[in-house]
């Protein structure tokens, strides 16, 4: 048996034990049963002259879908003209093969309603810029069954089995006759998923089942029940301001007395169990390290009130530490480090946990012996303790990336290192089915582990909690751990080309080792990058230095108002857009105008290179797009950031970094891949990697930084999410 082969088998096992046997029995149920009228699919009459106008209408969206669906070799592809195009002509079909009830009128005004919704429904579908393909799937089912339960005056019973945001959206035409079930399925759906609910609230704001989804609401999101509270908008203000609910009135009360109510929000707790008054959280909140401090006091207590809130404070809040050590980082450890003087190791931990998309190797590193020394003489496992184990595995990710986890797990006993990393792997299947966070830091983490025993106790985890999820039946558990078995089995082989190849059809995802060089061409045969630059000092500086790479005879610079475009005058035809590093707002004006410019004449980069701190990251990963096949963003290593590029991205290979991008390494990068595009070659990352490696080495000054990139056949988290979203997504069946 060939190595590898054996975690091969998990997923084998889990696709045939999930789908088999139910397609099996579905099958078998399609011989016996009866063909409903639902199913017939080819009209039984004519199309009217008066419901042809719809259908003219809904086979304009379709072509308009059509035309915007992903590249032929994506999953997410099949999945859209399945749903969009296929199950679409169906829901047609269907409509028009409705028997009479009896009066014409009627019939055909459902009938045209029925046409509406769907047309509406597609219309909806081609203005939406950050397509789920699984949703829309459901979306179309959800369509289906509803016509059905409307056309049979089943309603009622539909809304009961039908909660569901699908529903909500195709209600909006199909329930407009059957308030009942409006009701019912929006006030389920408030219990549900809060979160999404509050934010339809203008949707029905004065109903009466509008106050139990903001109590609920602001249980788990008060800061969008604050916004609605401090709104100009007279429909939600007023809703909030109706509650009697008392977690409510105290966050209308933050909003109408607090002098900074955006800081105080994250006492919403102190403020709502009465343990502190607005004026003594405002004296809190106008001294920086007193409100740290506050926000580690918070984080410690625990308090799910509000939790959300305190946690993002002390997320953005302890940016301003990380920041200045890292510009600091040429400075003496007494100068550099003084702004964290006197934390505790708890404070500390939270600092390298929620900066990890900006702090330096150095500064994790000197944050991280300052923790360690503080902790003395107390065990690190008493430090996981008093923080409630939060984050622990992102931290013990990021540890093993830095290589200082063997430091960290020595300074508890044996005992506690072995249930901390059981710990680790288990209970990764528990949860939403979208909810990966804690799986992509396993991953993440392993690439990164290099003492074997280590490693060798991690898999057996592994398969040990496969089992379990086997035995429980957990579709989640089981897709998890099968595609952890097999990515630790290939972290740890050879790097070749077969190896890749055997790895991705394993994972059932297109090659990890390589982009074909036709998937990088425009339809004219171009290949057009795009690069984001950003109007601070470092923006400037960067961007000349990485005009400097274009004017070696093989390239022209042509400089636009707000852009510059930069073309290949030998070789493969390749053009770049880069935007110009204009002072703020100018950056992000250029980059919109560009955006447009772009859109205008159907130019659809399929390179993305983000050159600029962390903390502008969001702005370049919003303009991400389906067309983008390489996607370089500096520091992406984190599981947020990975999965909005892979939303906006599903088919992108990207290269990441431990740490903030640096231009001596993203230029020798940037330029070994355009070198192979010239010649028209397939960008294949072993090959590269190699050759990068080789030329560092003689470039020791950045050879450290240049260890912090990630190549994309070694991004394991990025690997996991693809593997996992269509693993998920289909069976054996749909491929």
């Amino acid at each position: 048996m060939r190595k590898g082969s054996i975690f091969s088998i998990f997923i084998l096992i889990l696709l045939s034990g999930l789908y088999t046997s139910s397609y099996g029995q579905r099958r078998s149920k399609i011989v016996v049963k009866k063909i409903s009228i639902y199913d017939v699919d080819s009209l039984l009459n004519p199309v009217p002259r008066q419901r042809q106008l719809w259908h003219d209408k809904i086979d304009k969206e379709q072509k308009r879908a059509n035309a915007g669906l992903y590249s032929e070799d994506s999953l997410y592809t099949k999945i859209l003209t399945r749903a969009i195009i296929k199950d679409v002509n169906h829901l047609q079909v269907m409509i028009e093969n409705l028997p009479s009830k009896g009066e014409a009128f009627t019939d055909n005004q459902n009938k045209i309603l029925y046409l509406r919704a769907v047309w509406q429904m597609l219309s909806k579908f081609n203005s939406d810029t950050k397509v789920d393909p699984v949703y829309y799937k459901k979306l179309v089912i959800n369509m289906h069954d509803m016509i059905i339960a409307h056309y049979e005056g089943k309603l009622i019973e539909f809304s009961k089995t039908h909660v569901s945001i699908q529903s909500i959206e195709n209600g909006e035409m199909l329930l407009d006759k059957s308030p009942e079930a409006r009701a019912y399925i929006y006030e389920e759906m408030g219990k549900q998923d809060p979160r999404l609910m509050i934010k339809h609230l203008n949707e029905f704001a004065d109903e009466p089942y509008a106050q139990p989804v903001i109590a609920d609401a602001a249980k788990v999101l008060p800061n969008e029940i604050f916004n609605y509270a401090s709104s100009t908008n007279f429909k939600l203000r007023s809703a909030v301001r109706r509650s009697t609910d008392p977690l409510v009135v105290a966050i209308v009360e933050i909003a109408d007395r607090s002098k900074f109510p955006l800081k105080a929000m994250a006492f919403l707790t102190d403020i709502y169990h009465k343990r502190k008054t607005i004026a003594q959280i405002d004296s809190i909140t106008n001294n920086p390290d007193l409100y740290y401090r506050n926000l580690v006091r918070l984080k410690i207590e625990n308090d799910s009130l509000g939790g959300m809130t305190y946690t993002d404070e002390l997320s953005y809040r302890g940016l301003r530490y990380i920041r200045e050590m890292n510009d600091l980082h040429e400075s003496p450890d007494a100068v550099r480090f003084k702004c964290i003087e006197g934390m505790s190791p708890v404070a500390l931990y939270f600092l390298m946990v929620y900066g990890q998309d900006e702090i330096y190797t150095s500064s994790f590193l000197g944050t991280f012996k300052r923790m360690m020394e503080r902790q003395k003489p107390k065990n690190t496992n008493e430090l996981l303790d008093t923080l409630h184990d939060d984050h622990f595995r992102t931290f013990i990710r990021m540890c093993a990336g830095y290589n200082t986890l063997n430091e960290f797990l020595s300074a508890m006993p044996d005992t506690d290192k072995t249930n901390l990393m059981q710990s680790f792997i288990a209970g990764l299947g528990k949860g939403k089915d979208d909810d990966l966070e804690d799986a992509v830091d396993v991953a993440d983490a392993f690439g990164s582990i290099r003492d074997s025993a280590l490693s060798s106790f991690l898999k057996l985890q592994v398969k040990r909690n496969y089992e379990a999820s086997y035995r429980k039946k957990s579709k989640k558990g089981m897709i998890v751990y099968a595609l952890l078995a097999t990515l630790f089995e290939g972290a740890k082989s050879d790097d070749n080309d077969t190896s890749a190849i055997r790895q991705s059809e394993t994972l059932r995802i297109p090659p990890i080792n390589m982009v074909p060089f036709k998937k990088l061409l425009n339809d004219s045969g171009v290949v057009y990058e795009q690069f984001f630059f950003f109007g601070d000092e470092d923006g400037k500086t960067s961007y000349a230095s990485f005009l400097g790479n274009f004017r070696d005879g093989k390239w022209k610079i042509t400089t636009e108002k707000q852009w510059a475009v930069i073309s290949s005058t030998t070789g493969k035809p390749i053009v770049i857009y880069a935007n110009l590093p204009i002072p703020e707002p100018g950056d992000e004006e250029a980059q919109d105008a560009l955006g447009k410019y772009l859109d205008l004449h159907e130019i659809h980069p399929t390179i993305i290179v983000h050159r600029g701190h962390s903390y502008h990251l969001p702005l370049t990963m919003d303009k991400l797009t389906k067309y983008n096949k390489i996607v370089m963003l500096g520091s992406c290593g984190g599981y947020h950031n990975l999965a909005v590029v892979l939303d906006h991205s599903p088919d992108a290979h990207i290269i990441s970094s431990k740490q903030t991008g640096t231009m001596a390494v993203n230029e020798p990068i940037i330029k070994a891949i355009n070198d192979q595009l010239l010649l028209g070659n397939d960008i294949n990352w072993i090959k590269i990697w190699r050759e990068l490696n080789e030329y560092f080495e003689k470039k020791k000054d950045v050879k450290e930084k240049f260890s912090d990139y990630v190549p994309p056949y070694k991004n394991l988290g990025a690997i996991f999410i693809k593997s996992y979203r269509r693993i998920s997504n289909t069976g054996p069946t749909d491929e």
